[in-house]
């Protein structure tokens, strides 16, 4: 596999010999995928296209089929690719429905400055699908390796978070209520859990992507007809190897698993983080308090505010991944015949976007993450104010085979009218024996919630599969 710059790397060139390109999207209105979301953007598109087509003829100069000195023309346009007018690309896309078939003659212009005679290697016995698909797989595997890169620094940051509470008690919600108690180390191991499942699952995605290569119907025809069969046939391996890619067992082109496994992992990782922004979003609400920001955003009328900004953006793009998502795979099972028609072109915007947020979603998840801070003095306060009903399930465990239920639900009722929970229970001559403020105390009854957070912490450390180890108390 080589070890060159990646094409996000070797291509991020000037638009075209210091002419300015017309602005297009540039995030205006998803503020999530601004600044990580660039590395998805139409300029790294644009990047890993031309890689996509100089691999191939290094593939067939690693298969002896074009001679050394094409190989040798790509490299030096690898290193000086060709200026290219990306608003310009995109305008001559539309004759051929891609943007594949507008570049062909500009990479080709850029090679003949290198080698007249290696242009005849650009190119050869391929369709445009190969190529687009084969660049969307390489910048579908960069992308993931820098959301997953943000998302082990997230996880770091919230493990050590999950440590310092692991034994706070606070309120456990159940629909909006408060349900029994937890702890906060135990909301944020699940936090954790949740963000190393998705990095793993996209991980193994990434590394599973393939190469495209079929030629114009997926038969490898014209290679067939130009090498020969033997050649032909370890054609694609070749070809994924250039790229670093998985050899494709078979052209793909209108089997579309890897765009949809890729979308899947990318939903999962946006998902995640959203579960987190939403808890985050929800415990720093002024009244509830237990959690807070190092960076907020402000109002425009309300100077007083301090707004969980990386929380709502997180919860804005878990709103908007399904869907994409949803897209992929309605544009799959429409893929007909041997090349789709209209089904793969309604992918590239779908998948794009899929991998924005997923990159600016990741980002903002460990900037969150590194600033948050718990209060848990805030958390045993919001605890205590359904005055030790919190622990009702711990009572009727209890209580009613000493007194029956319905004495146990008169008790519960005369609580919530505003009696003193512990002194209504020590008033019962069944409970003599017991130690009646422990029983009510809702730090008594956290369960298994810290060794969960030991054995989450276990888990995201791990460098075999966190999800396999159980836990141990």
């Amino acid at each position: 596999m080589p070890s060159d710059p990646s094409p996000a790397e070797s291509f991020a060139a000037p638009a075209h010999d210091g002419a300015t390109t017309p602005v297009g999207d540039v995030g205006l209105l998803s503020p999530v995928s601004i600044g990580a979301g660039d590395a998805a953007s139409d300029r790294v598109v644009l990047a890993h296209l031309i890689e996509a087509e100089l691999a191939l003829t290094r593939a067939l100069v690693a298969s002896g089929a074009a001679p050394r000195s094409a190989g040798a023309a790509v490299d030096a346009v690898r290193l000086a690719p060709p200026a290219i007018d990306l608003a310009q690309l995109a305008r001559d896309s539309v004759a051929g429905g891609n943007p594949v078939i507008p570049l062909i003659p500009l990479i080709k212009a850029r090679v003949a400055e290198e080698d007249r005679d290696a242009v005849a290697w650009v190119h050869v016995g391929a369709t445009s699908q190969d190529i687009l698909d084969s660049a969307l797989m390489t910048l579908g595997r960069d992308a993931s390796a820098a959301v997953s890169e943000s998302l082990s620094r997230t996880t770091a940051a919230l493990r050590l978070l999950a440590g310092a509470h692991r034994d706070d008690p606070a309120a456990a919600r159940t629909l909006t209520q408060h349900g029994v108690p937890t702890t906060l180390g135990l909301k944020v191991a699940n936090w954790v859990r949740a963000v190393d499942r998705a990095r793993l699952r996209l991980a193994e995605t990434a590394a599973r992507l393939p190469a495209q290569l079929g030629g114009a119907g997926g038969t490898l025809a014209a290679f067939v007809e130009r090498f020969g069969a033997a050649a032909a046939a370890g054609l694609p391996a070749r070809y994924a190897d250039e790229l670093g890619l998985q050899a494709p067992d078979a052209p793909w082109h209108t089997d579309r698993w890897p765009v949809t496994e890729l979308g899947d992992a990318l939903a999962a990782v946006v998902a995640a983080v959203g579960m987190f922004g939403s808890d985050v979003a929800s415990m720093a609400r002024t009244e509830v308090a237990e959690a807070a920001v190092a960076e907020g955003g402000g109002s425009s009328a309300m100077p007083q505010k301090q707004n969980p900004v990386d929380a709502v953006l997180l919860r804005s793009a878990a709103l908007r991944a399904p869907g994409l998502a949803a897209q992929l795979h309605l544009a799959a099972g429409l893929a007909v015949d041997e090349r789709p028609d209209g089904a793969w072109h309604a992918e590239w915007p779908a998948l794009q976007e899929l991998l924005r947020l997923a990159l600016g979603a990741s980002a903002r998840a460990a900037h969150l993450a590194a600033g948050l801070s718990l209060d848990a003095g805030r958390a045993r306060t919001n605890l205590d104010l359904t005055n030790g009903l919190i622990v009702s399930e711990r009572l009727g465990i209890v209580l009613v085979p000493l007194i029956g239920k319905a004495r146990f639900d008169s008790l519960i009722s005369d609580a919530a009218a505003g009696g003193d929970l512990a002194v209504l229970v020590r008033a019962l001559p069944e409970t003599a024996a017991l130690d009646v403020a422990a029983l009510v105390d809702p730090a008594h009854y956290l369960g298994l919630a810290p060794a969960l957070v030991d054995a989450a912490l276990r888990h995201a450390s791990s460098p075999t599969d966190p999800l396999e180890e159980g836990i141990r108390p």
